[in-house]
């Protein structure tokens, strides 16, 4: 009987493979099948790789236009214009209380918004960008007016290599502490110091071209040929201050050569020098050149809460002047102000300045001033000063003493 079960199995199986085996027309079905699927799956693996192939080109191509900057004007795709211009401001409004202690009739007081700044600047690239400011003083300006709208910046940098920039148009003369830097939260004091208003003279800026750069690890230098002042011999105009012509419509046949040489290599520590060459005060316009030269130097250091800065300057001017005035030949100034940061947000200074437009003569020409006060940083860019003047004159000039309040701003 086991016989018999095991032979029917054996025959089971064997009818169920023979009926599991396809025919020979079965297997061709089979295979053209097969064939099919393989050639349709090749064509969508072909498709996939040229979309992959495209995606990449893409990719690439906007790669390299993001490094080399190949949109309108050199400028990179991974920024817009806007990103590369920036806006800034400064401004102060001072209240002036002097009384003039020789009686000259030019007491003061009086509240004055003196400036209002705006300050544009453009990348146009890596290497080359502008910067431009404009101001407004004594708050309205126009036709019997206090103010003025000036244009006191507007120039090209360009980088010539990493350490080396070329700039050309209308700039300040690195020249003194405050020319270059003056915002009103920079220094302290209501009014801009005396010296490097009289004789540097502060804000002096000038149309031409200029070089700067680093010759060494904390040494830096700038040299620039510009446009010169103009005095004017008919009005009587012998004061440095009165020649600045602000590059409009600038006489230009006697320009002007500067060299300044600065020292920063200690931290907390600024020494500079500047050497400036000027062909003719006059611009050819009197009977005789009146050439000059100007020597000036600074130091501003602080350590921790102690500071403190000095300036002087001197210009040395051809003899013909005298004809003009009278020891103008010789116009000179230097002043020192300690300060300490009582606080991190208030300081307290003390300044000490002379200054004299007719130190070549024999007569009584130089005034001094000492100048006390504080200032109080709301914030780092938003500062309120006061401080106290007592002035000493010449006896025909207006000796001015008083309080001065200030607030100013920047960013």
């Amino acid at each position: 009987m086991k016989q018999v079960i095991v032979g029917l199995a054996l025959g089971l199986c064997a009818m169920a493979a023979a009926a599991a085996t396809p025919s020979m027309e079965e297997m061709w079905a089979i295979i053209q099948q097969q064939q099919a699927e393989i050639k349709e799956l090749k064509a969508q693996l072909a498709s996939a790789d040229a979309e992959i192939k495209e995606t990449n080109v893409k990719v690439e191509a906007t790669a390299s236009a993001v490094e080399q900057g190949v949109s309108s004007g050199g400028q990179s795709l991974a920024s817009s214009w806007t990103e590369r211009t920036s806006i800034g401001s400064y401004g102060e409004m001072h209240y002036n209380n002097l009384e003039d202690q020789n009686d000259t009739g030019k007491d003061k007081d009086e509240i004055d918004f003196h400036r209002f700044v705006l300050f544009l600047g453009h990348e146009f690239s890596d290497t080359t960008r502008m910067f431009a400011e404009v101001e407004l003083e004594h708050s309205i300006a126009g036709d019997d007016q206090n103010g003025e709208v000036e244009l006191e910046q507007a120039y090209i940098e360009h980088d010539l290599n990493s350490t080396t920039q070329l700039k050309a148009g209308l700039f300040l003369i690195p020249v003194g502490i405050l020319n270059q830097t003056h915002e009103p939260n920079t220094f302290y004091g209501v009014e801009r110091n005396n010296v490097e208003r009289n004789i540097i003279p502060t804000t002096w800026w000038e149309g031409g071209v200029a070089l700067n750069g680093e010759i060494a690890p904390g040494w830096s230098y700038e040299t620039a040929f510009t446009s010169g002042l103009m005095l004017d011999a008919q009005d009587g105009q012998f004061k440095i201050r009165d020649g600045r012509q602000k590059v409009s419509e600038a006489e230009a046949s006697d320009p002007a050569y500067t060299a300044n040489l600065k020292y920063t290599g200690i931290a907390g520590l600024e020494v500079g020098a500047t050497l400036q060459y000027q062909q003719d005060l006059y611009q050819g316009k009197y009977m005789d050149d009146v050439d000059a030269v100007l020597y000036s130097a600074h130091v501003a250091y602080r350590n921790g809460p102690f500071g403190v800065r000095a300036v002087a300057a001197s210009w040395d001017i051809d003899n013909a002047i005298n004809n003009i005035e009278e020891g103008a030949d010789q116009q000179e100034g230097w002043y020192i102000e300690p300060s300490w940061l009582l606080m991190r947000d208030l300081g307290i200074f003390a300044r000490y300045s002379e200054w004299d437009n007719q130190a070549g003569g024999a007569g009584d020409t130089e005034f001094s001033e000492w100048d006390i006060g504080f200032n109080y940083w709301l914030l780092e860019n938003v500062v309120f000063k006061m401080d106290y003047q007592f002035q000493d004159a010449p006896s025909d000039q207006a000796e001015l003493d008083g309080l001065n309040l200030g607030v100013g701003w920047s960013f």
